[in-house]
């Protein structure tokens, strides 16, 4: 790999955090090994615990392109890797046609060619840039895919390369960083799972969470970010269908702060549940008495110095 990759743990600690990413040390050293080792890295989790932001910070701390396939279901090598123009492979028929030109093998030479090829993102990954350095890649909740897919996808983790029938192989100079990220509605096969280093990214715990938000909210008031912090970690414990993740504490607290407060209350608390939780079942199950009860509980903590 290049030499502006970080050298040592530490270095990705010190990388993540100037670029605003609050990450524990044994992220951090999965992430290491994946540069140093030239491997995908397999990132699982729930939603917005904050995956996708690994990439989003490699690329713009290493100053790489970030190449983004966003996953879907139905999503396929068209739309994945690359297509043929046929509208301007019509055009160019007709041209060819009314120049005189009816040599068949000629005019499929001619319009299987690289200016009529859609690059989409995988093969995109492929090229490097201008100076020579190859992207960030970065193929976003894979879980939402078809599983033939991810069969295709294989070719490509086993050896950088594509293969178009009417070109031949396209294989990578020098291999991307890969980020792959799951929210797990699914299981990914062992295959994929076999070419990356794997990590499970958590909620964070209460101390790291506080961190995240001095970095993300820094003009978020101290009282208010603990208290924040408290109450999420108290809804994390509690049986709801989709617990609050990062970016719904990073939400509620910028929510927080253009209504003025600096204290959490009732009353803001229940007018402002939509922000932390999705789902109107959940919002019911926390919405009053047991939204009081958890203000309290974290209030009375705060005051003992839990």
């Amino acid at each position: 790999m290049t030499d502006n990759l970080p050298s040592s743990v530490d270095a990705v600690v010190d990388m993540l955090r100037g670029g605003n990413y609050v990450a524990d040390r044994s992220l951090s050293t999965a992430l290491y090994l994946a540069l140093k080792l030239g491997r995908p890295l397999f990132l699982e989790g729930e939603a917005g615990v904050g995956k996708t932001e690994i990439g989003k910070v490699l690329s713009e701390s290493l100053g790489r392109r970030l190449i983004r396939l966003q996953c879907y279901e139905g999503l396929d090598v068209s739309s994945a890797v690359y297509e043929w123009n046929y509208s301007m492979q019509m055009i160019d028929i007709r041209i060819a046609e009314a120049a005189g030109q009816h040599s068949r093998d000629a005019i499929t030479d001619n319009i299987f060619s690289e200016k009529f090829l859609i690059k989409r993102p995988l093969l995109q990954a492929l090229e490097a840039d201008e100076s020579g350095e190859p992207p960030v890649l970065l193929i976003d909740e894979l879980d939402r895919t078809d599983e033939p897919f991810e069969a295709f996808l294989l070719e490509i983790l086993s050896d950088f390369q594509v293969t178009i029938p009417e070109i031949g192989t396209v294989k990578a100079a020098k291999p991307p960083i890969v980020i792959i990220t799951s929210n797990r509605t699914r299981e990914i096969h062992d295959a994929i799972k076999r070419r990356c280093f794997y990590f499970w990214v958590d909620y964070p715990n209460a101390q790291r969470e506080l961190e995240i938000l001095k970095v993300k909210v820094p003009d978020a008031p101290e009282k208010l970010t603990q208290q924040v912090v408290n109450f999420v970690q108290h809804l994390r414990s509690r049986d709801l269908f989709k617990l609050p993740g990062v970016a719904e504490t990073i939400d509620w607290t910028n929510a927080l702060i253009q209504l003025d407060k600096i204290d959490l209350d009732p009353e803001t608390v229940n007018s402002s549940l939509g922000v932390l939780l999705k789902y109107q079942d959940d919002i019911e199950k926390i919405q009053g008495s047991e939204a009081a009860q958890i203000l309290d509980e974290v209030k009375a903590g705060i005051a003992a110095g839990n």
